[in-house]
Order: C-alpha cells, then structure tokens, then sequence
C-alpha cells in the first residue's frame, strides 16, 4: 500500500488529470495524448509508487478514456514500468470489460512486464484459464509486446505457443481474433514456428486463426485483396 504522502499527490495529480480531460469538448487520442505528455514531463522525476497509484486511482474510475491514460503514464515512466510485479498488474487489470481495456492493458503494461521476466508464465497461463472471457484475451494479447519489434520485442515462439496451445479450442469472438494476432505477430519474428503450429493444430484451430495466419504467412497481409 502506498504512503499516505504518495497517496495525497496521487489524488491530486488524479484530480488535475480529470479535471483537464474532462474540459476536453469532444476529446480525441491526439488531444488525451497531448495533455498525457505534459503530465509525464511533470512525473519524470517521480517514485515508481507514485506513478503507479495515480493508474491505479484512475483506472477505478471505470471509464476507458482514464484507464488508457493511466497505462501510458505506466507505460512511459521506465521506473515505474520496471516496477510491476503480479499484485500490481493484477491490481491495475480490475474491471477489464472491453477489447480496448484489454489490449491497452496487456499491450503498455502486462505483456511488456512479462517480456522482461518480472512476472512468472504461470500468472499469465492463469488468465489463460479464467472463466473471464476478457481474461482469457489478455493472456493472449500479452504476448505481442514478445514479439513487436516496435514494442521492443525480440520474438519468444516458446512463450507465445504455450499461451496459444491453451487457448486453441476457445471459440469465444474476442478470444479467435486475439488468438489470430498472437500468432500473425510471431509469424513476423518466426514464420516456421508458426507455420508449424497451424499444421500441427489444423484439425482444432478456428477457421478464421487459419485463414488469416496462413494469409499472413504466404502474402504478408491479413486480409490480402482479392
């Protein structure tokens, strides 16, 4: 639990972040990034803990557009991101409804936090196996950032197809598609691992995890024109 020092300047630094994007008329992800960005410069400097508490404060707020916000100041404060541990993911993971809550949350800070170790394969093999449909996709999502090269990743197939194996009869929307770019993201980093699997799984993979990997894999595209 934080200080009750960290928790006054989380509060108020929470209350000036809403405060401004709330002012916000019809605010866009430029707008919310802009003002993102002056908040970062002002918490460089910062403790760890600090950063943490203000996305923890605003992800309880229960709207996307604070939650996003709370993972980029995690995201771009490499203290703090290097801080997180199973509790503190778990803790900023609370109430993950949506695609977009998910694949922020496990894009900026889970999958990030598992690629450098800092949290075991275990806790993600554990949302792999939740009854939480969102859960289920996070575990699948974080394993981009193991592989995106932008994310700083420098491919894992070990990682990502162990995830992958525990979700191939999952038929759930939200899970297919995640599935289908787990697997198209590491297709980038090792086409034979991947072109393995779909052989190896043909006979239990979703159709649309097929068509749109083995798309990938042959013509570089998800979708190619016809």
């Amino acid at each position: 639990m934080a200080r009750p020092s960290t928790q006054n300047e989380a509060e108020q630094l929470e209350a000036e972040v809403v405060s401004q994007i709330s002012s916000l008329s019809t605010p866009s992800t430029a707008d919310v990034r802009a003002l993102r960005r002056g908040f970062s410069k002002r918490i460089a400097k910062a403790s760890p803990e600090l950063v943490i508490e203000l996305a923890i404060r605003l992800v309880d707020r229960s709207q996307i557009l604070f939650r996003f916000v709370g993972y980029e100041f995690v995201l771009h404060h490499k203290q703090a991101l290097l801080s997180l541990d199973a509790q503190k993911l778990e803790r900023l993971g609370k109430g993950i409804d949506s695609w977009v809550a998910v694949d922020t949350f496990a894009s900026y800070v889970a999958g990030p936090a598992w690629r450098e170790q800092q949290v075991a394969d275990k806790l993600i093999h554990r949302w792999a196996r939740s009854k939480d449909r969102w859960w289920r996709r996070t575990a699948l999502v974080s394993t981009v950032p193991l592989n995106n090269k932008a994310r700083g990743g420098s491919g894992d197939p070990r990682r990502t197809l162990q995830v992958c194996e525990m979700l191939l009869n999952d038929r759930d929307d939200m899970v297919v598609k995640a599935m289908s770019w787990a697997l198209r993201e590491l297709a980038k980093r090792d086409a034979v691992a991947v072109e393995r699997f779909l052989k190896k799984h043909q006979t239990v993979l979703a159709p649309r995890v097929i068509r749109e990997v083995g798309n990938k894999l042959t013509t570089g595209l998800k979708n190619p024109r016809k």
